[in-house]
Parts: structure tokens; C-alpha cells; sequence
């Protein structure tokens, strides 16, 4: 896969951000509303105005494309607004409430009103199957398969478009559901199809059914999607490679994708933080907190020498246990609207106004105040020039809809109600961000804090003032991280096998023959995908807990430890994290470690879009002023005249003190009075709180080396 033109692409709730690169030209950014009803309308409109942009006719330009990198939140939006296919579940017999009792623990212990959350597949299309395999794999009972024909006959009558299977112990022992699927194929050829001992051959049966129902409920709408996207761009000319972003951080082919759809329920966001820490490997540091604040949602992520993975998570309170980002999600965008609960307390947000009809001051019917309103009325945009111009934003729309639900309610002026609603949605971020560093025992202050999306840089000082962080990254394609994201991902796929034994003595012949067997599988299919041996290369994990724990930690394990067998290397290393993350070991009293699963990540590198670095520049930033303009400061709870500068003339070497706002078209960074910025040599702009330039004096070596050239 060569560079050539590649373009990333994020279908987001309210836009669907793009970025361009090409080889030895800068990226160019755009931005068009998204088109929830069929989003792939938004990519191709996308590109033809890309195209128009470059002066291309749109065939030539879509034709000339090397490679598009794809996030689609096709898969998640289907789940959280319970819009998937309708879908049957086969199990063993006596255990198709497992998807309704979960894990049997009460999730929220004090909380009489708490109600459980519908399961994707409803009782009477959950039927339980005769046939029974026990721990180790071997048959207890046979399938009868009598009994598997008159299910499908019944799921046949019932319209079922896809159908997850799920046996008891099947990752032991694939034969019962490998059996049955073959049944299902025949009898119902046009319904998806989700497997549980080829999607998660692990332990703990309510998270694999779970994932396993998960996979088959949005398989039918994604199937779709991608088969329409496809379509959608050969018609406009296309004739590159297309890869689809999943969860843990890769990318994979359209066709990966729509026999595991459940791999992409993280796909939109999960472009961010490869791109952030590469922002802040740029500056020196090894570890990044990124966050993209989008129209409809806020995410936040960490990454410490890589992006951190979880083995099992929750999307709307859904359980899934394939591996992906440790991102946390919050309903908190430009689009959030404010609302008063029932106390009288001001609220931001979960609901958004979205892309239809959008906040108030958009002018497209949208009659709530929304946080973009908030940051209207508080003079960080400029009505004139959001957008670039593009749109012009409707100020008498935003402080009306403010007055009427906000401020008149509460008995506050409109700007002060604007100011309340700013930082009732920067508290709800900080606490976003605390879920991915303080709770995962990280200090959010030893991290760069990457602020991304359209809306992201306008809430960043307020989010690191609440979380004590001194530095800041804002990078030039800050509006579009994820998308740029995605041009930086390789290839990914993940594989697990259960391996239940002592970490002191396991059998190591059989342990290796197993990994060497996954290593293997991973081989085959970035083989498949085009990528060259060199380019391959395979990580090795294994889940360990002290024994009668419940959950596991993963431990990466060098190659020569699993090569020479050697356990105390391995559980030195478990030691270490385990102490990390829960702030003690059992080390001292030698308790016993043991593995539970085995887990291989197979990488295949693709080629990568190259920084352009920026000439040093002497000029004083005051050459890209545009002007002034009154703004809230927060520090001092009132509107100051603070200077506004033109973000596109800003320069590497250049410094900026805050208070001030800097505009770009897609995005605009709001420096509050505690903070100062500089211009690096790729562009971003680099903040740190007043009094902390030795946060920044690297930079300034950057000089040095120009002038010496």
C-alpha cells in the first residue's frame, strides 16, 4: 500500500469530518453535515467537494484516490437507538435467560428504581437447543437436530434477519456450533450469521453471549451500509483499496468488517488517540490524554507508549468483550442542549440537537439552547466566520433559546446562564477524563492533554484548569483527529483462546503450539489483506490473575520470556501492572498466578503520510491579528476585549498569551487569562499555563537548528 492520495474519513452524529494528504503537500481539512438516514450520501458529497476544492473534476479526483480509511458509527448508532436487525439467539438448552440475568449482580446496589436493560433478542426468539459439551470440550450429549429444524422453521415464520449462536463451552469445543450454523445457512441463507466459537472462543459464557447477540443484531444495518458505500463510491469512480477503522485501533478490509460488524461499534472514535500521541511523541513525550469533542459526543482516551486496550466493555450497557480502545464516551457536544432537571439544577446534555435541526443558532428550525448557543453568545465564534464563512450562525436565535429555557427559569442574564451552561459541560468532560486516567490509576497531570474536535479547543483550558494539567496540544487538524487518525492505523486483528493453568507450570509445549496456531491465523489474513511478511508482526498477551480473582490483567510477553518458558520473568511483569493499576501485589506472599487466556494481536504497517515540518519564523504572532472582540474569561467571571488571531498565519516559532481566541475554519482555540501558547513545527499549537515555559523550552531549539542550516 503506497502513500499516494489518501483520505481519511469520520462519519460523526452532526458532520462527517474528511482529511486529504498527499505526498509532499500539506493536508487539506473539510467538513460536510452528516445524513443519518443514509450517511454514505455525506462521504461521497464530501469528496466531491474535496474535488472542487482542488480544482479536480469529481471523477478524476475520486478516481486518483489510493486509499480511504473509513470510520462509521453504523454499528453504534444502531445500538444505542435500538434500531438493529431483528435477531434470534440458539443456545443450550436451559440457559436463554443468560442474556437477560447477565453476569446476576445487581449493577447498581442502591438504587431500587434501576431497571435492567432490554436484551437485544426478545424471550421468545431466545430457544434453547438440546446437545451439551462439558468444561473440557468433550460431548455430553449430542445435538438433535430435529429439534434445530423445527427452530428455524419457526424463525423463518418470525422474519428473523440474523441469528447468533451460542453453546455452553463451544470455545473448548467448536463441533456443536460449527454443526448448526451449517442448518442455519441452508434453511435461512439470506440472514446473518454470528457464531460465538469464531467470534470469541473464550470463557465466561454472558459475555460471549452477549457479544455474540451484539454481533448478529447490527450485522444486517452494517452489511448494508457497506455494501451501499461501496457502490456508492465505484459509481463515483473509485478504484482504491477501502478500509474500514474498527475498535482496537486498526483498520481492516470491508469484508472483515461485515463478517465481524461488532468489531466496528467503536470505529468512529477510534482513530483519535493513535493521532494524538503522535502529536505528543512530536513534542517528546511517550504518553497522551486525547479527547474529540464533536456536535454530538465527547471522548476521551489515554495512551502510555500506545493507545490503551480493554478486553471487555459496555455500549449501552450492552456487554462486549472483543478487544478495543479504552475510550469513554459522554453525551456532551457543540450540540448538548441545556435543560433544568427536576430540583431546578442546569444540565448539559445527554440529549443533542444533532445535525437536524441543530442548535438554535443555526437557523434550521433547532429552538433549544445548545453548548455551541452558549459559546455564541460568549463571543468564542464569530457568527460571520464559522465554518470559514460557510455558515453564519444566527446570535439572536442562540440568546433567545438561552433566555426562554435557561436563563429566565433560573433567574440569571442570558450571558450569565451561557456561562453556567460552559461550565456545567467542561465539569461533565474533566469527569470524562478521570474515567480513562484517575479510575485506570493514571495522574491526569504527568499527561498532554490532546484537545480534538470541532468544539474541543474551546472547552480545553477550562477541562485542564479543573484537572490541574500544565500542557496542552492543539493540533492544526484538531477538528478532523480522528479522521487523521485513521490514516495512521495499520492493519489489526486480534485472536483469543482460553488456556486455563498455573502460570508456575503450565504446558508449555501445548501454550506455544496454541499461540504459534493464532500467529498463524493472523499470518493468513494480512496475507490476504496485501501485506507483505516484513510488514507483519505479532504481540503476545496473556490474561493472568491471582488465583480465586475474577477479573484478569493483561501481560504483554517478550518473545524470548515465551520461548524459554519462562514463568518468573511473566509474573514479574504481572506483579508490576497489577500493583500499578490496583496499588498493591501479592508478590511478597507468593500467592500463585494463573493464565487464563492466551491473546495474539497480528499488525501488518501501512504506509504512513509523512509531517511536513514548518520553517522557522522570526515574525511577532501580532502579524496574524485580526482583531478584537469581547469574550468571557473565565478566571475572571466577566467579558474582556481579548485579541482574536487567524490561525491558518499563525507560524512554527510563534507565541500567543492568553487571554485570546485563534480561528481557523473548522475549529477555533479558546486561551483563557492563566494560559500561553506556542506554534510547533507541525503546526499545532502548544499551550501551557502562564510561568511554565519549560514545558515548552524544547521548542525553542527548533530556532537553533534553523538558524544553523
Amino acid at each position: 500500500m503506497g502513500t499516494g492520495m489518501r483520505i481519511g474519513i469520520d462519519v460523526g452524529g452532526t458532520f462527517t469530518d474528511f482529511i486529504l494528504t498527499r505526498d509532499g503537500a500539506p493536508p487539506l481539512l473539510h467538513k460536510v453535515l452528516s445524513t443519518p438516514d443514509d450517511p454514505s450520501v455525506a462521504v461521497v458529497d464530501g469528496l466531491h467537494e474535496l474535488a472542487a476544492l482542488c480544482g479536480t473534476p469529481p471523477q478524476a479526483f475520486v478516481a486518483a484516490i489510493g486509499t480511504i480509511v473509513h470510520g462509521t458509527t453504523v454499528a453504534t448508532n444502531a445500538t444505542l437507538t435500538h434500531t438493529g436487525a431483528r435477531s434470534a439467539l440458539l443456545t443450550t438448552h436451559g440457559v436463554r435467560d443468560a442474556l437477560e440475568m447477565r453476569r446476576g449482580v445487581r449493577e447498581k446496589q442502591y438504587d431500587n428504581t434501576y431497571t435492567n436493560v432490554a436484551p437485544l433478542v426478545p424471550r421468545h426468539l431466545r430457544i434453547g437447543l438440546a446437545g451439551r459439551l462439558d468444561r473440557a470440550g468433550a460431548e455430553v450429549e449430542p445435538p438433535d437436530f430435529a429439534q434445530v429444524d423445527a427452530a428455524l422453521a419457526q424463525l423463518r415464520s418470525e422474519g428473523v434477519e440474523a441469528v447468533a449462536i451460542c453453546f455452553m463451552h463451544a470455545w473448548a469445543n467448536p463441533a456443536h456450533e460449527e454443526a448448526v450454523a451449517a442448518r442455519v445457512r441452508e434453511a435461512l441463507p439470506g440472514a446473518f450469521l454470528s457464531v460465538s466459537s469464531t467470534l470469541l472462543p473464550s470463557i465466561r459464557f454472558y459475555d460471549r453471549v452477549s457479544t455474540t447477540a451484539l454481533d448478529a443484531y447490527v450485522g444486517p444495518k452494517l452489511n448494508r451500509y457497506v455494501e451501499r458505500l461501496v457502490e456508492r463510491l465505484a459509481a463515483a469512480g473509485f478504484r482504491g483499496s477501502l478500509l474500514i477503522m474498527q475498535s482496537n485501533g486498526g483498520v481492516m478490509s470491508p469484508q472483515v468488517a461485515r463478517a465481524s460488524p461488532a468489531r466496528t461499534l467503536l470505529s468512529g472514535p477510534a482513530g483519535g488517540p493513535a493521532a494524538g500521541l503522535a502529536h505528543a511523541q512530536a513534542l517528546g513525550h511517550q504518553r497522551a490524554i486525547t479527547t474529540d469533542m464533536g456536535g454530538t459526543s465527547f471522548e476521551a482516551s489515554a495512551a502510555v507508549g500506545a493507545p490503551l486496550l480493554v478486553n471487555d466493555g459496555e455500549i449501552a450497557r450492552h456487554r462486549i468483550a472483543l478487544p478495543m480502545l479504552d475510550i469513554h464516551t459522554i453525551g456532551a457536544g457543540g450540540g448538548s442542549i441545556g435543560w433544568l432537571d427536576a430540583g431546578g439544577l442546569l444540565r448539559m446534555g445527554p440529549h443533542s440537537a444533532g445535525a437536524d435541526p441543530g442548535p438554535a443558532c443555526y437557523g434550521r428550525g433547532g429552538t433549544l439552547p445548545t453548548s455551541t448557543d452558549a459559546n455564541l453568545v460568549l463571543g468564542y465564534l464569530d457568527p460571520l466566520y464559522f465554518a470559514g464563512g460557510r455558515m453564519r450562525l444566527d446570535a439572536a436565535a442562540a440568546r433567545e433559546a438561552i433566555r426562554r429555557h435557561v436563563a429566565e427559569p433560573m433567574g440569571l442574564s442570558v450571558e450569565d446562564a451561557a456561562a453556567g451552561m460552559f461550565r456545567v459541560v467542561c465539569n461533565n468532560m474533566a469527569q470524562g477524563v478521570r474515567e480513562v486516567t484517575i479510575k485506570r490509576g493514571w495522574d491526569p497531570r504527568e499527561f498532554p492533554f490532546v484537545a480534538a474536535g470541532g468544539a474541543g479547543p474551546i472547552h480545553a483550558c477550562q477541562i485542564c484548569n479543573e484537572l490541574e494539567i500544565p500542557l496542552q496540544i492543539v493540533p492544526r487538524a484538531a477538528s478532523v483527529l480522528c479522521a487523521m487518525g485513521m490514516l495512521l492505523s495499520d492493519l489489526r486483528h486480534d485472536h483469543v483462546r482460553t488456556f486455563v493453568a498455573p502460570l508456575a507450570a503450565p504446558d508449555w509445549p501445548r501454550l506455544r503450539a496454541l499461540v504459534d496456531a493464532m500467529i498463524a491465523d493472523g499470518d493468513r489474513q494480512l496475507a490476504d489483506e496485501g501485506i507483505a511478511p516484513d510488514r507483519r508482526r505479532h504481540a503476545v498477551t496473556l490474561d493472568c490473575r491471582y488465583v480465586k480473582q475474577y477479573h484478569e490483567v493483561g501481560v504483554e510477553v517478550p518473545p524470548e520470556a515465551l520461548a524459554a518458558g519462562d514463568a518468573d520473568a511473566i509474573a514479574a511483569r504481572f506483579h508490576r501492572e497489577h500493583n500499578r493499576r490496583y496499588g498493591y501485589s501479592l508478590e511478597d506472599e507468593r500467592a500463585s498466578v494463573e493464565i487464563i487466556n492466551l491473546r495474539v494481536q497480528s499488525v501488518g504497517a501501512v504506509e504512513r503520510p509523512a509531517p511536513a515540518d514548518e520553517p522557522w519564523c522570526d515574525a511577532p504572532a501580532a502579524r496574524a491579528q485580526k482583531g478584537h472582540r469581547d469574550a468571557y474569561v473565565p478566571e475572571d467571571g466577566a467579558f474582556r476585549r481579548v485579541p482574536v488571531y487567524d490561525g491558518h498565519r499563525l507560524a512554527h516559532g510563534q507565541r500567543v498569551a492568553g487571554p485570546a481566541i485563534v480561528e481557523s475554519v473548522t475549529t477555533a482555540v479558546v486561551l483563557t487569562a492563566g494560559w500561553d501558547a506556542i506554534v510547533d513545527r507541525q503546526g499545532s499549537l502548544v499551550l501551557h499555563r502562564k510561568g511554565r515555559e519549560d514545558l515548552v523550552a524544547g521548542l525553542d531549539r527548533a530556532r537553533e537548528g534553523a538558524l544553523a542550516a
